[in-house]
């Protein structure tokens, strides 16, 4: 297979400004950089998506594949961003095909930072098949541990998403962007490039995000080959009826020992007398 050619432009993540607190004193915070990434697809402008800008090829590579624009790695040629201009030019080995039609319908969501959908996606929910995959309780309160322990621009500047993909209790990638969408669609780009898309239910593909789950988090976390998803936050009605269409196990409000399990709880294996016992603190 071959490989599209990538920039490496990543941009400051934080900025830092002036401010005054509820003492009246003046002083210096950091808050996280946020900028408009235009995307072009064989000259053709396709979207704006507001981002950190921390890895925005693998976003670009992500949101194109998880709008079902782009099927095969080697399809794209390649990515380049240019911040300067604010753009990131696709160039596809033979073009997409109907890329008018399939990019007419978009349907708004809740999503902050990028929560547009093409309206195609949702008639394909039913066609996505999900990998055998379990997770135990002991590993599901390791992955909220790790997150807890995790350094984070969130921790230093506050008001971004964060996203990780675990394989069982071992994380593989951490994201954190201004919006939840942008962060996944980043994590589809890295699979997608690194070749992690295999699960199997002794070591399961595991998505976390701090963001709600919403219809599209859902939809997008099928398409990646995820059965498992954590959230800190809750879901939303739709995105527990197409988690229940396709077998998806959704487990929300996620912190310390307590969750929810929404959805599919027969992919989680319990252990209930692990819920009463202490966390482990980070330097255990």
């Amino acid at each position: 297979m071959t490989r599209p050619v990538l920039t490496d432009a990543r941009a400051p993540l934080t900025r830092s400004v002036s401010i005054v607190n509820e003492h009246g004193e003046r002083e210096t915070v950091s808050i996280p950089a946020e900028r408009a990434l235009t995307v072009y697809v064989d000259k053709r402008e396709l979207v704006t998506l507001m981002t950190l800008g921390a890895h925005p090829e693998w976003l670009v590579l992500g949101y194109l594949r998880n709008q079902r624009l782009v099927d095969a790695l080697d399809s794209v040629d390649s990515v380049t961003v240019d911040w300067e201009v604010g753009a990131a030019a696709v160039k596809t080995r033979s073009g997409i095909e109907r890329i008018e039609e399939r990019t007419a319908h978009r349907v708004v969501t809740t999503g902050c930072g990028q929560g547009s959908v093409f309206g195609h996606l949702m008639e394909e929910v039913d066609s996505l098949v999900l990998p055998p995959a379990r997770l135990t309780q002991a590993q599901l309160y390791g992955i909220v541990n790790t997150i807890r322990l995790q350094e984070s621009t969130y921790k230093s500047a506050g008001s971004v998403h964060g996203c990780a993909l675990f394989r069982g209790e071992s994380m593989l990638l951490f994201v954190e962007d201004v919006g939840r969408h942008n962060a996944i669609d980043t994590i589809a780009g890295w699979m997608w490039l690194h070749g992690h898309d295999a699960a199997t239910e002794q070591e399961p593909l595991v998505f976390y995000t701090t963001g709600r789950l919403t219809s599209e988090m859902v939809i997008k976390s099928a398409q990646m080959g995820v059965s498992i998803v954590l959230s800190r936050s809750g879901t939303t009605q739709m995105g527990y009826e197409i988690a229940e269409r396709v077998g998806l196990c959704t487990v929300g409000r996620a912190t310390g020992r307590h969750f929810l399990c929404y959805t599919a709880p027969e992919r989680l294996v319990l252990q209930p007398e692990l819920a009463g016992q202490r966390l482990r603190s980070a330097g255990a």
